[in-house]
């Protein structure tokens, strides 16, 4: 095996840099041996929910080799999102949705990809190696490969965690034929904190360093199709995409700043969106709100959805206004959230007295079961 090409990775990260990544690193193809035991306990108890992608493809997700044999080296790339405000302060409003931080502007994959590109161009043209970059699209295991590369550790929320840029890092990854100088992996700092833990509104960690996501609020509110589990409903409040609080409670958020590129500064109209604007959104207006928003991948139906969930927990009966129209919605799943959310805000005669008039009428047997469950 020949030597490690110093100078060709002091001239690679200062590319990186050059080019905007915050961090970057160099690990071997075949570092972390240990992902592999941990994506099989993962998938074999079923905690991937819908993700079926995750299973099907889980042999190349456990060894960058099993995606491409060539590869020697793997550079990882960190690219920072810091958000300008503390997310969890918009947790309080009634009447406005929390979109989680990284999707309150441009869709990030865009972002990042570009920059990887150029990197590789820069890559093949220099060192005329042979390259591929992946940016959470494919069978990567980013965040175990990023800790080996030294760019952070994964804390107990599973997430990745930067001593220099906390909680708020996009991942990118370039495979490479090039032997490179590995960087030293990062250890664990969490010690006994369980911050990200405890916060959790649906309890989603089995316990430190594991994740159940047919529980975490992201997976609920972007990957799952259906109904929203009714034990789970409550404890969203308002958020309608997404979930920051396990990454924004985090102790070593004291030393993220906010995110330089301007396309990931919040755009004023997603910072606190009133629900009311965004219940009503046909498919059109859906998807012009979020034109290059990582958001317009969930579809006009289930984002309504999640919206509806947010109206039902605010407690404000004058929201009934904007809810009704939705019971009569084209969507299944969106008719459902509805009469759950009518069900939170009305006096329950009167919804008893709409479940009468209505039910019978319900075409989805799903949405009938909503009806019959919600009233007396």
């Amino acid at each position: 095996m020949p030597a490690p090409d110093e100078t060709a990775t002091r001239r690679i990260k200062d590319k990186a840099r050059e080019l905007g990544f915050d961090v970057v690193g160099v690990t071997p193809a075949d570092a972390a041996p240990e992902k592999s035991s941990r994506l099989h306990d993962f998938l074999s108890q079923g905690r991937h929910g819908e993700m079926t992608w995750m299973e099907s493809r889980s042999r190349e997700r456990s060894s960058p080799r099993e995606l491409w044999p060539a590869v020697h080296s793997i550079i990882m790339l960190g690219f920072n999102y810091g958000p300008e405000d503390d997310p969890l302060k918009a947790l309080s409003g009634k009447h406005a949705g929390v979109i989680s931080v990284y999707a309150q502007n441009k869709d990030y994959h865009d972002i990042v990809k570009k920059k990887l590109k150029a990197m590789g161009r820069w890559m093949a043209h220099e060192f005329k190696c042979e390259l591929k970059v992946f940016v959470d699209t494919a069978p990567v295991m980013e965040k175990p490969l990023a800790m080996a590369a030294g760019l952070g550790w994964q804390g107990k929320h599973t997430n990745l965690v930067s001593r220099e840029r906390g909680s708020w890092l996009f991942l990118g990854a370039i495979f490479t034929t090039l032997e490179l100088l590995e960087d030293k992996p990062e250890t664990d700092h969490c010690g006994q904190c369980r911050r990200c833990l405890d916060i959790c509104p649906t309890q989603a960690f089995p316990k430190p360093y594991v994740l159940d996501a047919r529980r975490c609020i992201s997976y609920l509110t972007i990957e799952h199709k259906g109904p929203i589990p009714v034990e789970f409903r409550s404890a969203i409040g308002n958020r309608i995409y997404g979930c920051d609080d396990c990454l924004a409670v985090c102790p070593w958020n004291k030393f993220a700043t906010r995110a330089h590129e301007t396309g990931l500064h919040a755009r004023d109209a997603l910072k606190s969106p009133p629900l009311s604007g965004l219940v009503s959104l046909d498919d059109a207006a859906f998807r012009g709100l979020f034109s290059g928003s990582p958001i317009k991948r969930v579809g006009r139906d289930r984002f309504v959805r999640n919206v509806l969930i947010a109206i039902g927990n605010s407690a404000d009966p004058a929201m009934v206004t904007f809810v009704r129209p939705r019971l009569t919605d084209t969507t299944a799943v969106v008719r459902g959230a509805a009469v759950w959310a009518m069900a939170q805000l009305m006096e329950k005669p009167e919804f008893n007295a709409l479940a009468q008039s209505l039910a019978p009428k319900e075409t989805d047997d799903a949405v009938r079961a909503e009806w019959l469950g919600t009233a007396d």
